[in-house]
């Protein structure tokens, strides 16, 4: 071992003590704002049905009609790789994982619309509606067919409509608390938020409907959906979506990006709004920066091009929402919006092949880093993290399966979520 070195110190124990309590505020705050990803599933998409429209079966009769779109459109794994570009080796797997989702779990989170895709309607109209929605919800949560994640999209906190987008939330909550509780997967969805001041009236909203039925504090939280630039750059030159999520104060799950309306907003025209627009890609990127370490995930938009009509043209609109769910994982936006049954093949396709042809590469680094085994990418613990998250994404949506993870890394699924999991101190890997 050679010849063992003399340790000294220059300076006092106390110096140490004392760098530290001058930090004690300091690492309050930091774990308070960044305590990392809730290692929680994220849905691949959001699915918005007017509140009028949802019906006990709506889930299913998306799932029935995405796969009669595949059947007419392409009937076969050849055919359906051939029109998205999808490797030769991975078009079977990736054909059949995403016809057994569509049969086994069409939609991953649902979200039953009172803002734009309803409308204004008459207030006992609207009442009426929320009242049903909580009662088809909590009936689909009883009988076990309801999406992971369902909520509500309510009005905005707008002085026009704001006592309108109050009232349904507490209708909606209200009837899910008479009908047994709220559910584990609730999702509430605050729309055309421009000021972090409207985020800390919804939070007093939250806050009073708790207390009013004894519910733990923070048990509510909601999405914020960035529709409008002053979301992104207030009057005074900050960011004010970082605020926003200040503003939340713990309650923010998400950030969702309102591909049109935010479009709309910066002036670009119609035939230009879309996802992929230097207007969108700016947006996301600073809502990506402000949420990262937050705990709060990003969401893409949605593409309004509907795959309907003859076989040619349903093809299009299909490498569009392929290509584009496809640009957004590459960015690390791991879910979007999906308006029509027929984007749901295209959705998964482009997810499942995203974490399928890159199964083997990723699950090699991450065995090689855990065997200190090296090779001819040097990995960091940040890297690791990021490879667990990958491959733990792509077993929560069906793309993978824990059991060829495991075979393909020595780790289980627990082994996984430490390493992915922020500040869990120690690692200890088990064998799978």
């Amino acid at each position: 071992m050679g010849q063992q070195e003399k340790v000294a110190t220059s300076l006092a124990g106390t110096v140490s003590e004392e760098i530290s309590a001058s930090l004690t505020a300091v690492d309050a705050e930091l774990a308070r704002r960044y305590p990392g990803d809730p290692g929680t599933r994220q849905p691949v998409h959001t699915v918005y049905v007017p509140g009028d429209v949802f019906e006990p079966g709506t889930l299913r009769s998306w799932g029935d009609q995405a796969l009669a779109a595949l059947d007419e459109h392409a009937p076969d794994a050849a055919s359906f790789a051939a029109v998205l570009g999808i490797p030769e080796e991975l078009a079977g797997p990736v054909h059949d994982r995403v016809r057994a989702k569509l049969e086994r779990e069409p939609v991953e989170d649902l979200r039953i619309d009172f803002e734009d895709g309803y409308g204004p309607r008459p207030e006992a109209e609207e009442d009426e509606a929320a009242a049903r929605a909580a009662r088809l919800v909590s009936e689909a949560y009883a009988n076990g067919t309801a999406a992971p994640y369902v909520g509500i999209r309510m009005k905005c906190m707008e002085a026009g409509v704001r006592d309108r987008g109050i009232r349904t939330t507490d209708v909606f909550l209200t009837g899910l608390m008479a009908a047994g509780g709220l559910p584990d997967g609730l999702v509430l969805t605050l729309p055309k938020v421009t000021y972090p001041e409207q985020v800390t009236a919804f939070v007093q909203l939250l806050e009073a409907f708790e207390k009013a039925h004894g519910l733990d504090a923070g048990r509510i939280g909601f999405e914020i959906q960035i529709e409008t630039s002053q979301s992104i750059l207030a009057a005074d030159g900050t960011a004010a979506v970082a605020r926003m999520i200040d503003a939340a104060q713990g309650r923010a799950t998400g950030l969702h990006y309102g591909t049109f309306d935010y479009s709309a907003c910066v002036g670009v025209s119609a035939a230009y709004q879309a996802s992929d627009h230097p207007a969108a890609d700016h947006a996301k990127a600073v809502m990506q920066v402000a949420a990262a370490g937050t705990g709060v995930r990003v969401s893409d938009g949605s593409t309004n091009v509907l795959p309907v009509g003859p076989t040619a043209q349903v093809h299009e609109a299909w490498r569009l929402h392929y290509g584009l769910t496809r640009r957004a994982l590459a960015r690390a936006y791991y879910q979007g919006w999906d308006m029509h049954p027929g984007h749901l093949p295209t959705r998964y396709a482009a997810v499942y092949t995203f974490y399928r042809e890159g199964l083997e590469p990723a699950a090699a680094r991450l065995a090689a880093y855990v065997a200190k085994a090296g090779g001819d990418v040097m990995d960091e613990p940040a890297t690791a993290k990021a490879l667990s998250g990958y491959l733990l994404r792509g077993i929560d949506c069906g793309a993978l399966d824990t059991a060829e993870v495991a075979r393909l890394t020595g780790l289980t699924r627990a082994d996984l979520d430490a390493f992915a999991s922020p500040r869990r101190g120690d690692l200890t890997v088990t064998a799978p």
